[in-house]
Parts: C-alpha cells; structure tokens; sequence
C-alpha cells in the first residue's frame, strides 16, 4: 500500500507535470514574472469558471479577505461578524485592521454560520458578515443574505475551503459559493482544492466600482503609475503561481469529484455507526470535501488521533481552540461568549484524509482503523 498522506499534492501534480514544466518554462523565457499574462488568463478563467464580472488575484487568502474589507471602507471600531469556529486568518484580519471581531454560533450539521445566532449579534456598530464555507460545504446564504440585506450590511463570504461548491437558492436557480455576497475571497494555498505551488489568493465580485477599489488597494493603492489614490498594500500572485493555476482550474470539477468519491467511501463505511456522525449536506449545498471532518459521539477523539498515527495514517483535528478562546483577542474587549455548539465541536470533530489521489486499498485501511479504535 502507498503511504497515506493527508493531502497528497505531490502526487497530484506528477500527473500533470508535462504541463506544468511548459507552463512554468514559458514565463521563464517571457521574463514577465510579476503581472505576466498568466495573471490575466488566470483571472478572466477564474471568473468565467465562478459566473462573475471580476476576479482580482493577489498574494494569499488572508491577503484577500484584508483587500476586501478595505475595499469596503470599514472603519476602527466597526463590528464585523464572524463564525468562531474557523481558521484564525478569518478573524485575524478583522483584528488587524483594528475592527471589532463578534463571534456567532454555527450549525452543528454543516459547521457554517448559524443565521439565528447571526441575527443576534447585530448592533447598530454592524457593517459587515463573513460567513465561512468551512469544509467545502456552503453557509446558508440566502438567509444570511436576507438578514444583510434588512440591516443593510456587507456580505463577505470567506471562500477559502470551497471553491467549485455550488449553492442552490430556494427558486432552483445556483450560484457558485464565493459570488453571492458583497464580495469573495479565497486562498490558493498548496493543499486547496484548487492550490498552487507556493502562496496564492483572489477576491471576486459583481460591483465595478469595488472591483477597481481592490485592483488599486493589492497595488499600493494606485490606478496609475507613482499616483497613489489610497492606502493600499503590495499583494500579487506571480506569474508562476497563475501559469499553474490556469492548467489546475481546467480540472477543478475533476479534483471536486474525486473527493466526492472518496468521501461516499467513508459514508458507506461508518453507516449506521451511532459513535460516528459523517458530513451531513444540506439540500442548498453540494459539498467539495476540502475536508472529511467526523463528529464522534463517546469517543476519545484524541486517542483515535494518536491511535491513527501509530497505523501510519494521519488525521487532523480542525480547529482545537475557537476565536472566542484565542488569546490574541484578549486586549479587544470582547464579552464573554456561550457558545455551545462551537465549543461541543472542538471537542468531537477530526478529520481524516481526502485528496484526489486516494485509493481503495488506503480508504479501506484508514475506514478499518477508525472501527476498530470506536469499537473496542
């Protein structure tokens, strides 16, 4: 059997060497590096693949989710809503930016923004919501954009864990996750679903005029040449990292169904488990399996963690400690929170490994080992 791995890029990208060689060694003898036409093939790719007007790469994802929260003019002291169980990236940049971070619950089935909680949480300081597509599963976004919608407030939705997700609105009709709020961010960092060979980011949007506001911020806030308009910051995706991107995005549905095939291999496996609860999917979402996150039900989770490694198979427990128990926030004032799904979480979730290389036998030998520690 082949070593398994969590995410196995590697692998991934031996199968598409050929391409990639050429594609890296036609920028190479272009010497366009920074900004180079694989920048804006990528770009228009990228927004013809999501159905939106405009697609502005940049650095990195949390790179992304800074652009566009300055694109908004958010202002110190502003509150931004958030979920707490996420990656600290979503949260982080709203402490950078020395805006005001307000945790709100998820729901326990899709790990996404609770619109309940989310209503809640609104004062008169509210401008903006991120919503998290964690996992590569959708937050609800018609009624979170409902809810934005009656309190005239910003929609951000952070898609970093879903791109290729496709959200289904209550007429039939189907937008990709991503292109429904304000505005979108994502990260193309290796271990994506769509990933890149070093850092990489985007944001998207329908609204002309915050599209160029974002183009001029990721460019040291300049439209022209020396002739700085605003504030803004140096975030670009290389030309490199676009030229791999390009050929990776043209099988991005290829990757997504493979890791549905791996996640209905798990499905199958754990059914009827009563210690194991599998991803749930709601109606409005397909899901695009960034992650196979478990919840376990009177299981020790952490010594399945440790019994797993000892069988060589590695295993991820996304994410231990919530916003709201982060120490970095400690100076930000914030109340103390309740939040009982989400601190129920960090205690019974981990993932196990899904990538678009996986096969029978390893999926096999992962499903077993997780039986038999939930069973003895």
């Amino acid at each position: 059997m082949r070593p398994i791995q969590m995410v196995d890029t590697k692998t991934q990208d031996l199968n598409i060497k050929e391409e990639v060689d050429a594609a890296i060694q036609e920028v190479l003898d272009s010497a366009a590096y920074i900004n180079g036409k694989p920048v804006q093939d990528f770009a228009s790719g990228l927004s013809a693949y999501l159905g939106i007007k405009h697609t502005i790469p940049c650095a990195n994802g949390t790179d992304a989710l800074q652009i566009a929260m300055m694109a908004l003019g958010l202002q110190p002291g502003d509150e931004v809503i958030t979920p707490s169980f996420t990656y600290i990236a979503t949260t982080e940049v709203v402490a950078l930016l020395k805006l005001k971070p307000v945790f709100v619950e998820v729901d326990a089935r899709t790990f996404c923004m609770d619109p309940a909680s989310l209503r809640k949480a609104i004062t008169p300081k509210t401008r903006a919501i991120v919503p998290v597509h964690l996992y590569g599963h959708a937050a609800p976004m018609e009624e979170i954009m409902q809810i934005a919608k009656e309190f005239g407030l910003y929609v951000i939705e952070d898609n970093a864990q879903a791109i290729g997700c496709d959200y289904t609105f209550s007429d039939g009709s189907k937008k990709k996750t991503g292109t429904i709020g304000t505005v979108g961010a994502t990260s193309f960092y290796p271990s994506k679903n769509l990933g890149a060979f070093g850092d990489g980011g985007a944001v998207f949007t329908n609204d002309d005029v915050l599209a160029q506001k974002m183009k001029m911020i990721a460019n040291h806030g300049q439209q022209k040449r020396y002739y700085h308009e605003m504030v803004g910051c140096n975030s670009r995706l290389d030309s490199i990292q676009a030229a791999i991107l390009n050929i990776k995005l043209q099988k991005l549905d290829d990757y997504n169904r493979a890791r549905r095939e791996v996640a209905a291999y798990y499905d199958e496996a754990f059914v009827g488990n009563a210690k194991i609860t599998t991803p749930f999917v709601a109606g409005y979402s397909d899901h695009v399996y960034h992650q196979y996150t478990l919840v376990l039900n009177d299981v020790d989770r952490d010594g399945l963690n440790v019994f797993l490694a000892e069988n060589k198979i590695p295993s991820m427990i996304y994410y231990p400690v919530p916003g709201h128990r982060q120490k970095m926030f400690d100076s930000f004032d914030l109340p103390k929170y309740e939040l009982a799904t989400t601190d129920w979480l960090t205690e019974r979730v981990i993932s196990l490994p899904v990538h678009t290389e996986m096969d029978k036998e390893q999926l096999a030998y992962i499903a077993a080992h997780v039986i038999k520690f939930i069973n003895q």
